[in-house]
């Protein structure tokens, strides 16, 4: 019996995907439920299984096919036409595999690595949740074990120059001449040309939209951050041991940030055509940045989470991001965003919006700085705010006025656990 795999269903928001790599060839025994290839979105990157156990008998779109929903991929002969002859060792080798991925799910990416390199899964550490393997993972294991393997080996070249008294000069000559030979030679300049991910050439779309379609403006401000430092110093054990994730300060941040869209609307609303959406709820966008790209995961009603509801759904978001495993329900939406560049080092940037929304907040690296307090010069961990945002909607005083409430909250945190 032939059964059809096909493209699964799309979101509404997305018209095709890019066939990127497949993971079986023709020939190929494949049990239910196992992936068979890798589908890259604007958004996100699918995973398409087999829909039964059989044999993988024909493909029909290859790598870079561009493919819309419930397009034929491939065909694959059920379990009633296999015969004896072609349930050989690699049976046991896809069950041994099935097994594994069971025990231990797997990324498009760690899989794809784990296969061009022939890896055991179960012999790498993991780091994810759960134990979970990542990418960093397995590309640490890679480099231990080409490390350990190179240890002690010399190359007939460099056993030749480590042992000088047994190198005669005609030798010495060729030694030189094989090493001046194996430097690049002058004057070259490699190039290399690559077409743009699906993500990389959306998020170029969506930033051009940004700046030629919106009246983009940015305001600065700064917050001292001493009172947040020394609360989170005082309470970070305590609330990991009770919450099982740690405190950071981006909870601060989105907690600050809900309290002044509360008293400024116009910065969480949005334009549509000629009508002003002002949205009610706090979907709050955190930028993510990923190998593949930027992306924006999205705190849905994030005002009815707490201190460690936010820090649990962050650390999530970075996890799914890191192990490519993101969902649509994960980026889908969102009111205002947050982008925090001081993870990078970042000292003072101007964000660009992520339409349709029209502000986007930037917070930037703490640093140690001289101010004036009640008259006298004090040292203090100050950290520099932007807030772009659409001046179409947002006018400059409510810009400004947004900031400062957000430095408000965050030098007395008291306004954010008092709800004041």
């Amino acid at each position: 019996m032939s059964i059809e795999v096909l493209v699964p269903n799309l979101p509404e928001s997305v018209s095709d995907a890019t066939l990127i790599n497949w993971h079986k060839k023709v020939g190929d025994f494949i049990n239910k439920n196992e992936n068979l290839v890798d589908l890259e979105t604007d958004k996100v990157v699918l995973e398409v299984t087999a829909p039964q156990t059989g044999i993988l008998s024909q493909i029909l779109k290859e790598d870079g096919a561009i493919v819309t929903s419930g397009e034929l991929l491939a065909i694959i002969e059920g379990r009633s036409v296999i015969t004896e002859d072609s349930i050989d060792t690699e049976l046991i080798t896809s069950d041994s595999t099935k097994n594994v991925d069971e025990d231990m799910p797997l990324s498009p990416s760690v899989r794809r690595l784990i296969h061009e390199n022939s890896l055991d899964p179960t012999q790498i550490n993991g780091t994810g949740k759960s134990g979970r393997l990542t990418k960093t993972d397995v590309l640490e294991h890679l480099n231990k074990s080409a490390s350990t393997s190179s240890v002690g080996v010399q190359t007939p070249l460099q056993s030749r120059v480590n042992e000088p008294e047994k190198v005669t000069a005609k030798e010495t000559v060729m030694v030189e001449a094989e090493i001046e030979s194996s430097r690049p030679a002058l004057g070259i300049r490699p190039e290399q040309r690559v077409p743009m991910t699906r993500l990389r050439a959306k998020v170029a779309e969506r930033l051009l939209q940004a700046q030629q379609n919106a009246a983009m403006l940015t305001t600065f401000n700064e917050v001292n951050m001493q009172n947040v430092i020394d609360l989170r110093n005082q309470y970070k054990a305590r609330f990991e041991q009770k919450h099982a994730v740690k405190l950071g300060f981006m909870s601060f941040f989105v907690k600050a940030s809900i309290e002044a869209l509360k008293h400024f609307p116009a910065i969480n609303a949005s334009i549509d055509g000629s009508d002003i959406v002002y949205h009610g709820y706090y979907d709050l966008g955190i930028a993510v940045s990923t190998p593949r790209g930027l992306i924006v995961p999205v705190l849905h009603d994030a005002d009815q989470l707490d201190f460690a509801g936010i820090e649990k759904s962050i650390s999530g978001f970075g996890e799914k991001a890191r192990a490519g495993t993101l969902s649509y329900d994960d980026l889908k939406g969102g009111t205002f965003t947050i982008t925090n560049g001081g993870v990078f080092g970042s000292m003072l940037s101007t964000p660009i919006l992520n339409p349709p929304q029209c502000a986007i907040l930037g917070m930037h690296a703490i640093k140690e700085r001289a101010v004036v307090e009640n008259g006298q010069i004090v040292i203090r961990p100050i950290m520099y705010l932007a807030l772009s945002y659409d001046h179409r909607l947002v006018d400059g005083r409510e810009a400004v006025q947004f900031l400062v409430t957000i430095k408000e909250c965050l030098e007395s945190p008291a306004h954010l656990l008092l709800n004041i």
